[in-house]
Formats: C-alpha cells, structure tokens, sequence
C-alpha cells in the first residue's frame, strides 16, 4: 500500500487529530466482519505490542507496524475461511495453527476455540483469532528458553512456571 494511502487511513483513525491514536479511536476503526465490537483484550495487546515509545498511543510509524500485522492476519484468516463465514471452526483452526508450525492436539485446538470464542458459536472471528494467536506466540516465546533441547518438552520448577506464566500475562 503506498504510503499516502497510508497516511489517509491513519488521518482518518485519528479522529481527535492528536497525531496518536488511541486504543478507542482503533477500537472504532477496526472491524472483525461480524458487526459486533473488535474484541478490546486484542485492541489492548496490540497498542502495547507496537507502542515503542510507552505513551499508549500509537503514532505513524507505529501504526504503520500495526497496520501491516493485522493485515497479514487478515490475509491468513481468509485464506482458511474457505466458506467465508467470517469465522473459523477448530478444523480451519487447525489448518492456521499447523501453517503457524504448532502441532497441537484436536482436543488442544478445541479447547482454544472455547477459550476464544466471545460469541459461544464454536467458532472464532476475525478479531478472537487475532488475540488468539498473539497469546499463542507470546506463550511459545516464554516456553522456548525453558525447551533447552528444542524438542516441545520441558522440565521446570513450580517458580520457573509461575515467572514464564505472570511474564507472559503481564
């Protein structure tokens, strides 16, 4: 996308015209294909994911980071909607999380799904598989110095655990 394009969509996020947006002002921009609001726990963990300068706004080129993330996801989310319902099942799911290289269970994918789904469909939208993702990456991130052999194992302490859970929430 050409940079003036860019610049016209984050004008118009911009609404208080401060040159920083806000979590409201992405909050009212974004749309999870649903008609229902972009999940706010994902609005929150992106703003801090792409805030470099800790304000809690984004600025341009913060959100020109945060534009294209959400972009690629986007990207992934409709190549495995093939009905195009604007949601995923746990089998479309699964699809995602394996082209992500996680292996995990049907019964795990299920579980995420329950865990995600705001709607209580079985399914995810847009914005829930988003959020979904984030937390998965930012668990793999905590799990992988602990996996010294690399091989999806890992031996810990209750304190090991507890610093790479409260590390990862926080």
């Amino acid at each position: 996308m050409a940079n003036q394009n860019l610049i016209s969509i984050f004008q118009n996020v911009d609404r208080d015209r401060s040159g920083h947006i806000s979590e409201s002002e992405l909050q009212n921009a974004l749309s999870n294909g649903t008609g229902t609001q972009f999940n706010p726990k994902c609005i929150a963990q992106m703003i801090k994911m792409f805030d470099t300068d800790g304000n809690g706004t984004i600025n341009f080129e913060e959100f020109t980071q945060l534009f294209n993330y959400v972009q690629h996801w986007k990207n992934c989310f409709m190549q495995i909607d093939r009905d195009n319902s604007r949601s995923i099942d746990s089998n479309e799911f699964a699809v995602a999380l394996q082209m992500m290289g996680y292996n995990l269970s049907p019964q795990f994918v299920q579980m995420l799904i329950k865990r995600f789904d705001r709607t209580r469909s079985s399914k995810i939208a847009f914005d829930d598989f988003i959020f979904a993702c984030i937390c998965l990456q930012m668990l793999t991130g905590s799990f992988a110095p602990l996996d010294a052999a690399k091989n999806g194992t890992a031996t810990l302490t209750f304190e090991q655990f507890l610093t790479a859970a409260f590390v990862t929430v926080s």
